[in-house]
C-alpha cells in the first residue's frame, strides 16, 4: 500500500517552548523526533512512510486541509 504524501500540516506557536513530536508508524509506536517552536515560529510538514502521527504540547494553532485547530491549555 502506498501512503499519500502529498498533505501538508502546519504547526504555528502561539507561545514558546511549543513542542512538535513526531511517531513512527508500524507495530510499535515511537517517540522519533522532536522540534521545539518559540512563538510566532512556524513549522511545515508532512506525514512519511517513517512518520504515522504528530503530537503537539503547549499553545499552538494547526493548520490542514481540513480546518484550523487551536490547542488549549
Amino acid at each position: 500500500m502506498e501512503t499519500n504524501h502529498n498533505d501538508y500540516f502546519i504547526v504555528k506557536a502561539m507561545d514558546n517552548g511549543v513542542q512538535v513530536i513526531g511517531l513512527t508508524r508500524g507495530q510499535d509506536t515511537r517517540f522519533h523526533h522532536t522540534e521545539k517552536l518559540d512563538k510566532g515560529e512556524v513549522m511545515i510538514a508532512q506525514f512519511t512512510d517513517h512518520t504515522s502521527a504528530v503530537k503537539i504540547r503547549g499553545k499552538a494553532k494547526i493548520m490542514t486541509k481540513y480546518g484550523v485547530i487551536d490547542t488549549e491549555e
